[in-house]
């Protein structure tokens, strides 16, 4: 079965010749019926890529393939490809199902087949009972879902998302987040989806690729971008891990300050660096594999606790689920490494 899409080599720039690239020769596949996050920071191309999987933006070189067929020189009404944008553009002077509609009609299908389609989409992502609604009097959760259903009417190859939560509080971004993944899964959708917001994308993803200066650092499934991150870069960038200077050694441990760890995979001796995630830090008694420290912050969030600790390898940040404990600034304490979440990368 061909990839529901697939990048060979392409490359964009914006403006002529001497204009620098935004997106620098990517290869990228989706899989049919999953969902891959195109993750990074701004600027670093992401919203440019998808725009090229929609025809938006053409490449500059290279070749885009969608269920096999290459579609680099088609335009986006040739593409079956649909997308849902940020503010989701909904019209405000038509009602739900005439802007769930809007497609199928442009596109020649009779109205009553049209309303057949956009009720069944609407039914789909919860909103049967709102179709004689303006958007106007929709919830930001409920527009969404609007923006959502007109996409879905059309049975799209392909479904686009650039960055579709952001409009929306944390509990509702949330809550639709669950809804977006629960429907791609149900219907077998292959979706490109855009966020800059890591833990949403660990949530819904089946592929992450992880992007950096028009380039992709890495691609993998959300645990693999996790717990085994490829390069300084991206592991810095998923989740909130620290960067610390350490030395591998010959015996396959790194030395981390005074502590040892095992490398879980090959690395050459010399200079490292050890990402460690807040959680990966266990508070406890003194020991000869705990670090010394003292407490410079603490702060109470409720089901845990965040604390900033002074050590001999620098400022340390720890987040611990004991939340009964009351901590003082200055307060002597020593800390553990677990087993998950420290990786080693090479350093540069």
């Amino acid at each position: 079965m061909p990839a529901g899409i697939e990048f060979r080599q392409v490359s964009k720039r914006y403006g002529d010749a001497k204009s620098p690239l935004v997106v620098k020769g990517i290869d990228l596949v989706v899989e049919k019926g999953t969902l891959t996050t195109i993750l990074g920071p701004s600027g670093c191309g992401k919203t440019t890529t998808l725009r090229m999987i929609a025809g938006l933006d053409a490449a500059t070189s290279g070749q885009i393939l969608i269920d096999g067929q290459d579609v680099t020189t088609l335009g986006p009404a040739e593409r079956n490809v649909s997308m849902v944008f940020q503010s989701y553009a909904l019209f405000p002077h038509m009602k739900v199902l005439d802007n769930v509609c809007y497609g199928l009609s442009v596109s020649g299908v009779s109205k009553d087949e049209a309303a057949r389609r956009a009720r069944a989409a609407m039914e789909s992502v919860g909103l049967s009972g709102y179709e004689d609604r303006l958007p106007s009097e929709l919830s930001g959760g409920q527009q969404q879902r609007v923006a959502v259903a007109r996409s879905l009417v059309l049975e799209p190859s392909v479904m686009l998302f650039d960055e579709p939560l952001s409009n929306l509080d944390a509990r509702l971004r949330r809550s639709m987040r669950e809804e977006i993944r629960a429907l791609q899964q149900r219907l077998g959708l292959t979706v490109a989806y855009v966020t800059h917001d890591q833990s949403e994308a660990l949530a819904v993803s089946d592929q992450i690729v992880v992007m950096n200066a028009g380039l992709i650092a890495q691609a993998g499934t959300p645990r693999q971008l996790y717990e085994h991150p490829g390069s300084e870069f991206v592991a810095g960038f998923m989740g909130e891990a620290m960067l610390f200077d350490a030395i591998a050694e010959a015996d396959g441990t790194v030395r981390l300050g005074p502590l040892r760890l095992p490398a879980r995979r090959p690395v050459r001796p010399g200079a490292v660096k050890v990402a460690v995630r807040p959680e990966a830090w266990t508070v406890c008694d003194a020991a000869a594999d705990a670090l010394p420290g003292s407490l410079l912050k603490g702060a109470y969030l409720g089901s845990l606790q965040e604390l900033t600790v002074g050590t001999a390898i620098g400022e340390i940040f720890v987040v611990s689920p004991d939340v009964q404990r009351d901590w003082r600034v200055g307060e002597a304490l020593h800390l553990r490494l677990s087993g998950s979440g420290v990786s080693v990368v090479e350093a540069g």
